[in-house]
């Protein structure tokens, strides 16, 4: 299905255009019209609202050109209580002075006037405008608006004209705290890491976050950096505030994933109130830090016929009138309002179903960073590329390039493009110095001079003999806490640390090739290695002897085709297909109610993961057990699922368990193979634990009341070890079941929620 426009008058504009061809405002027709001005994506295509053609792209952008600000802010393509909160971030004077100007008019003004005046019309851009702007754009045009509107973080040049920031994104697949630690010694032995150190942490466990918070709080404080630049563990943000109410003064920026409309934000447990009762306690130096990324709105079921393009710029509107009030809340604190708030747009994280080519993953990019910029925001990126789409690693440094013209405030910053926990592509610390070199991009000053006092480069910014060389880095780090031992000690010290952190399956970057920006050549084909491993289980299929081996097996398969139509169309592994339907409905028969927890095994990204050796057989014999000393009684069945996603489980449950009568707590485990590309061939558990009435509601059972254990394999996260700690966490999640409406517990953030 796709949207075809022929018949386009001279002169005439969307909305002209629906009166004529309907006869009266048609909502479908319109939104059908915004879609079809997009650049092709796979994720609008899946909706069905992506051009037929170039003809109908052509038309679907004329009509776009020469509609009126004002109509397209009084006709929203959707309406919520979040796109209500939005409108208190616009400026209506400026609103209604630029009412009367077409959207052709708008992209003229936002490619030759001046920056000032670029900043001054901003505060009347509705985030419906933004996204229809965009869309009129050619990826030189975003690029040329992008290169030339800024907004530097108070007090600094993050994000300012002329800067390439990084967020050093140290991820352990077991939340070590020196994987955490040594992964930011290496980025600064390259002089990369200055907007903040950000963990994304596998497990949201107060006390886990609480340590790895700790550690990099430390080096900050160590090095006397706690006023230059916030680190920050993206759990959920109310996990941040737990923490900091045990440890005050221990966390930095405080994180959370954003959706771009109402329900789809309920899925990251988050509400309006919430982010307005949290931007009221930021009362310091760092507000927040928000992550977005096209396509998740769609792939959580929310999408409203809407493109990609209104729910992204919808997420940027709800930042900005977060960034409001964070103002309001340092104004009233007595401080200057000076909100340091900016995004991290992820693109690419989600797969093949978004994005599939690395030119649809460069216009997303260019997309994002303008959007983001119209809005008054500091925006970065993580240009991401799952293994199952087509962007390879070369590709990626093409992208990288294409990104780094549109003037984004940051990326991402790891040792290698691979991360070794969540396993997908992304920016390298010496991508970072490539870039630098390549573009003329610096780093934020007071981080520059901290690199040269750090002795990475020279006092003219060139490398000396200790760059990329984090064990100088943790030398310099020793001597700050005091540590009086012989350099050559604290060294071997470090050499020893590093080892270790290797052992673990995380990689540092030491040295470099011919070019200071090029990885070890070792480095590099460990990192090629690990890529092609990844291609291959991207497309392994559950092999019969495992399934032998599991005793009392009910066979299931999705919808999916094949393993092709898994793959790429994401929606089809959401659903049992018939007969898999009716043979879970049979089973609840035979079953009777005598059983309150169920497993189910579904092969997900990476069957390897459940076939290797010491993975899943050890994780469910201690799962069982724990589960039958801790009270539960476990259906002895195993469900195993064909080309299963993680609702596939949730279609599970309802099918088994649900009740519109019962009260009990009813448990799921539903144990997924992880997308490849780390190494550890992980997989996950997630762990669901309302009541028999929660899941007797179609689709109540979902992200937002699930919990996630991430990274299981035997070189991670250790299989008794995953099991012990998800019986613990449904017991949490039962307690919370008996005690409170199904709308509370942990909740599964956007990147781990997306197998």
């Amino acid at each position: 299905m796709s949207v075809s426009l022929r018949d386009v008058l001279t002169g005439e504009d969307v909305f002209g255009y629906i009166h004529r061809v309907q006869g009266f405002f048609d909502q479908r027709l319109y939104q059908q019209v915004l879609g079809a001005a997009n650049a092709f994506k796979e994720g609008d295509a899946a909706l069905g609202i992506a051009a037929a053609d170039e003809t109908s792209r052509a038309n679907a952008r004329a009509l776009l050109s020469r509609t009126k600000l004002g109509d397209l802010h009084a006709h929203p393509p959707f309406e919520d209580r979040l796109h209500v909160f939005m409108l208190e971030g616009l400026d209506v004077a400026r609103l209604s002075r630029l009412s009367e100007w077409t959207l052709g008019q708008l992209k003229g003004f936002l490619l030759t006037a001046p920056e000032a005046e670029v900043h001054a019309i901003l505060g009347g851009l509705g985030s419906d405008v933004i996204a229809c702007v965009v869309k009129l754009m050619s990826d030189a045009e975003l690029k040329a608006v992008g290169s030339r509107v800024f907004h530097p973080l108070p007090g600094s040049k993050l994000g300012a004209k002329g800067y390439l920031g990084a967020r050093i994104q140290p991820n352990s697949p077991t939340d070590h705290p020196d994987d955490i630690r040594w992964q930011v010694f290496n980025g600064w032995s390259f002089a990369v890491g200055d907007v903040v150190l950000g963990t994304n942490p596998v497990s949201s466990v107060p006390a886990s976050v609480a340590a790895v918070e700790a550690a990099l709080h430390d080096i900050l404080v160590t090095f006397g950096l706690t006023e230059v630049m916030p680190h920050c563990v993206l759990s959920h943000i109310d996990v941040q505030a737990q923490v900091e109410a045990r440890q005050p003064g221990t966390t930095g920026i405080w994180f959370q994933s954003l959706a771009g409309n109402e329900a789809a934000n309920r899925t990251f447990d988050v509400t309006i109130e919430k982010m307005v009762a949290y931007a009221a306690q930021r009362t310091g130096k760092y507000g927040l830090y928000f992550e977005t990324g096209q396509g998740a709105d769609a792939t959580n079921g929310h999408h409203y016929g809407c493109d990609m393009l209104i729910h992204e710029s919808r997420k940027y509107g709800f930042a900005r009138a977060l960034k409001a009030r964070v103002a309001l809340a340092q104004l009233g604190a007595g401080r200057a309002p000076e909100p340091w708030v900016h995004v991290n747009d992820v693109a690419g994280f989600i797969g093949p179903e978004v994005f599939r080519t690395r030119e649809q993953l460069v216009r997303c990019c260019l997309e994002d960073i303008v959007m983001g910029k119209l809005h008054g925001l500091m925006i970065g990126l993580d240009v991401c590329s799952t293994l199952h789409m087509d962007v390879s690693l070369d590709d990626l440094g093409w992208c990288l390039e294409q990104v780094a013209q549109a003037g984004p405030g940051y990326l991402m910053a790891l040792p290698t493009r691979n991360d070794p926990m969540l396993s997908y592509l992304t920016t390298a610390f010496q991508d970072h110095v490539r870039l630098r070199e390549k573009f003329g991009l610096k780093v934020d000053d007071r981080m520059w001079a901290f690199f040269q006092a750090l002795g990475v480069i020279d006092a003219s910014g060139r490398p000396t003999e200790h760059f990329g060389d984090p064990a100088w880095v943790y030398l310099q780090y020793r001597r700050r806490k005091g540590d009086t031992r012989p350099d050559a000690e604290v060294l071997a010290e470090a050499k020893r640390e590093m080892a270790a952190v290797r052992e673990r399956s995380v990689p540092l970057a030491v040295g470099h090739g011919e070019q200071v920006w090029d990885l070890e050549p070792s480095l590099e084909r460990e990192l090629r290695s690990l890529y092609e491993d990844a291609k291959a289980g991207i497309w392994s299929e559950l092999s019969a002897d495992l399934v032998a081996r599991l005793p009392d097996v009910v066979e299931l398969r999705t919808c999916s085709e094949d393993r092709r139509d898994y793959i790429l169309h994401p929606p089809s592994g959401e659903r049992l297909d018939g007969a898999s339907e009716l043979a879970v409905r049979l089973l609840r028969l035979r079953q009777a109610g005598q059983w309150d927890a169920q497993i189910v095994i579904s092969d997900g990204l990476d069957a390897r993961s459940l076939m290797d050796e010491g993975h899943l057989l050890p994780f469910l014999t201690e799962l069982r057990r724990e589960l039958t000393a801790a009270g539960w009684s476990v259906a002895p069945e195993h469900l195993v699922v064909k080309y299963g996603r993680v609702r596939a489980g949730y279609q599970v449950g309802e099918l088994l368990f649900g009740d519109t009568e019962e009260a009990a707590p009813r448990a799921l485990v539903h144990v997924i193979g992880e997308r490849p590309g780390s190494g550890h061939h992980a997989f996950s558990a997630y762990l669901s634990a309302p009541s028999a009435r929660a899941w007797g509601q179609q689709g109540r059972v979902d992200h937002d009341i699930t919990r996630l254990i991430a990274g299981i394999s035997d070189t991670s996260v250790r299989p008794e070890a995953a099991a012990r700690e998800a019986v613990r966490i449904l017991a949490e999640l039962a307690a919370s079941a008996r005690t409170e409406p199904p709308t509370v517990g942990g909740s599964v953030e956007a990147r781990g929620a997306l197998s």
